[in-house]
């Protein structure tokens, strides 16, 4: 018979987090810390203070409250079930819920295509964006963050934790490289590291950036970290607030494709709001396009899996947005050559 050993939310989620912190990047750690913050809240409201007491029934019912008071669609509240189930797994380990209990967590059932995302920032506007900050706000941290972002499909973790010697003008190449005892882990660790070939044009901004406009600043560690602001390392989240202010429509356009006015819309009265643009998109909308763009281009898969550190398997899957038809049409290119 198991004997259980009381454990309160709060102190199973910081035992948790503590012991994944070891052995996940710092946005995964974040992402558990976040979206177990929902589950938590929920035991302080219902005064669940033991999760001894915790049934496949509560469970139950955390999943329908958390489904209809954040108004979560299926892909997001698979994602928030699937976390908390590894969680309570981790509870069942150190005695704190009764066994056997994870697998009571049950996460909604997608259909076909529905876990895929399809929201990307398409080529022409990526042009439109870079082009107005090349006139308006050159060689600025939005600029280089998004050129960055664009050029080399890295994502926003990769591209926080490139330092000033990671950068080789003379080879025209970027080091990703995973370095979490100094606060920079990126995604998929030692196999996330690489070279990343850089373009003359997107050289000559780096160069500019960091003659004229890239504070003099080391982190916490004592690196000079590539994209810096006065305070040190850019922040995921800063990037993230970049990346959502300048594809608001309306910013590199001047017209916004809502009818909104721009004087009076919430997105714009300051840069925290810029997400609430129903345009805008997030980092990895821009990495989703740039793949995109480049399989378009007829780059071959094996080159963009390699650049952009991502399977072929889950860059067909979730990255690749061609269309069938223009698929066809480009396989039907190389059987000209042949047949």
């Amino acid at each position: 018979m198991q004997t259980l050993e009381p454990l309160e939310p709060t102190d199973a989620l910081t035992l948790y987090l503590s012991e994944k912190r070891t052995e996940v990047s710092d946005a995964t750690l974040y992402s558990h810390k976040s979206r177990l913050g929902h589950f938590i809240r929920w035991c302080d409201e219902r005064s669940i203070d033991n999760l001894n007491e915790l049934t496949g029934r509560d469970i139950q019912r955390y999943k329908l409250w958390r489904r209809d008071d954040g108004d979560l669609n299926a892909v997001t509240l698979k994602t928030q079930m699937d976390t908390l189930r590894v969680f309570i797994r981790w509870c069942e380990s150190v005695d704190g819920v009764p066994m056997d209990l994870s697998t009571k967590v049950q996460s909604p059932v997608l259909t076909d295509g529905e876990n895929e995302r399809d929201v990307l920032l398409d080529n022409e506007s990526a042009e439109a964006i870079l082009a107005y900050l090349n006139k308006y706000d050159y060689a600025s941290i939005q600029h280089v963050t998004l050129a960055l972002l664009w050029h080399t499909m890295m994502r926003r973790g990769a591209a926080r934790a490139l330092d000033l010697e990671d950068y080789d003008r003379e080879n025209q190449l970027l080091m990703v490289r995973h370095r979490p005892d100094t606060g920079t882990a990126i995604k998929n660790k030692q196999r996330g590291e690489r070279m990343v070939a850089l373009s003359e044009e997107m050289c000559d901004l780096l160069d500019d950036w960091v003659a004229t406009q890239r504070p003099a600043v080391t982190d916490e560690y004592g690196r000079e970290p590539l994209l810096a602001t006065v305070q040190g390392r850019v922040h995921g989240q800063t990037i993230q607030g970049y990346v959502y202010a300048m594809t608001r429509p309306c910013v590199f356009t001047g017209e916004c494709p809502e009818g909104r006015d721009p004087k009076t819309c919430e997105a714009m009265e300051n840069g925290r709001a810029a997400s609430k643009c129903p345009v805008s998109v997030s980092p990895h909308a821009v990495r989703r396009g740039s793949i995109t763009y480049w399989l378009q281009r007829d780059v071959p898969m094996r080159v963009v899996s390699d650049r952009a550190n991502v399977s072929q398997d889950v860059l067909d899957k979730h990255y690749d947005r061609r269309t069938e038809r223009e698929k066809v049409e480009q396989r039907r290119q190389y059987l000209e050559n042949v047949l």
